[in-house]
């Protein structure tokens, strides 16, 4: 049986929206580590509309451009939406916001099946008992605006499992929902 992992780059704040105009100047070697290792343990990739619609118009033809681009055109993806009906990507499969359809998802997959990008997307599966492990990279900076991971959501409590502290003063914490 699956498990979901979701990851996030995250700021202080808890700014999850953009990464790209704050988060690369914290790259290095470990957090390359740390990303390529959750990458290696992915069997399946999980995605919101929003982020489905933005990467599938991009990186069918950025395959060869980088590493990641090979992995996320050929790893099987299961977009979550209401709106959808479906989807041309390759090994792609629209799969519907319920617990029984996500639940299914986790019972014929061998291996994580990783989440990023879509902060509704966790907010729902943690309400619904469904995201198993958040791993999160917190920048050591304070954006001050853009969406945060937690907004206007029940309290959620977590346990931390693992962290460790990259040279650039990232943070990488692993948690899971507490019991």
């Amino acid at each position: 049986m699956g498990k979901i992992v979701s990851n996030f780059f995250i700021s202080l704040d808890g700014v999850v929206e953009s990464p790209h105009e704050w988060h690369f100047p914290y790259f290095n070697d470990e957090m390359g580590a740390a990303v390529g290792a959750g990458v290696q343990s992915t069997a399946a990739f999980l995605l919101g509309r929003v982020l489905y619609s933005e990467w599938s118009e991009y990186w069918p033809d950025h395959a060869d451009d980088e590493q990641f681009g090979r992995f996320i055109n050929n790893v099987p993806k299961y977009v979550v939406s209401r709106s959808l009906d479906g989807a041309d990507w390759n090994n792609t499969t629209v799969v519907r916001p319920e617990v029984d359809a996500l639940r299914a998802l986790k019972e014929r997959t061998d291996g994580d099946i990783s989440l990023s990008g879509s902060a509704t997307t966790v907010r729902w599966l943690l309400a619904a008992g469904l995201l198993d492990e958040l791993n999160l990279l917190i920048h050591p900076i304070a954006v001050g605006h853009g969406q945060r991971l937690f907004e206007d959501t029940p309290t959620q409590p977590l346990t931390l499992v693992r962290n460790s502290t990259f040279s650039t003063g990232v943070i990488h914490a692993v948690y899971v929902p507490a019991s």
